[in-house]
């Protein structure tokens, strides 16, 4: 004779099944980066209002070589993307897309894009540009200190 299910019993369960279904959305777990474009090398390292110049703290990304003029590159295994939307100055957001978790892998055209639903955020302020995602991207505070981006 079996036993009624009990609500602990089907809220566990129902947990599960949520974590295996979201593993699908996220890093693919080569921890490679993903651009859009190629660096024009030997940008400027001044820095806008999101990212200012400091004494070195924080986790180092990459070379600002390393992030084109009107796009971006994004850090998958910091999952941060790093745009520069003008030239000289970096904005960062979080590299995961706000309509259901998954990792961004690309950037073009403007956009910060998102494989598995086509959600597209703009790289000046991570303002969604394309749905079906309703919310932007949150900020990252990041440093430029010499020619390298560290996350804030």
């Amino acid at each position: 004779m079996t036993q009624p299910a009990t609500r602990r019993t089907l809220l566990a369960t129902g947990a599960a099944t949520l974590a295996v279904c979201c593993v699908g959305c996220g890093d693919d777990g080569d921890g490679s980066s993903a651009s859009a474009s190629t660096s024009p090398g030997g940008e400027s390292a001044s820095a806008s209002a999101s990212a200012s110049s400091g004494s070195g703290d924080g986790q180092a990304l990459g070379s600002v070589s390393e992030i084109p003029e009107g796009g971006g590159k994004i850090f998958a295994a910091q999952k941060v993307v790093v745009t520069q939307p003008e030239k000289g100055r970096y904005k960062a957001f979080s590299a995961i897309c706000t309509h259901q978790g998954c990792t961004l892998n690309k950037v073009a055209d403007g956009t910060v894009d998102c494989p598995c639903h086509g959600s597209r955020f703009r790289i000046s302020d991570g303002s969604v540009a394309h749905g079906p995602a309703t919310e932007p991207l949150p900020a990252k505070e990041i440093m430029v200190h010499g020619n390298t981006v560290h996350l804030g």
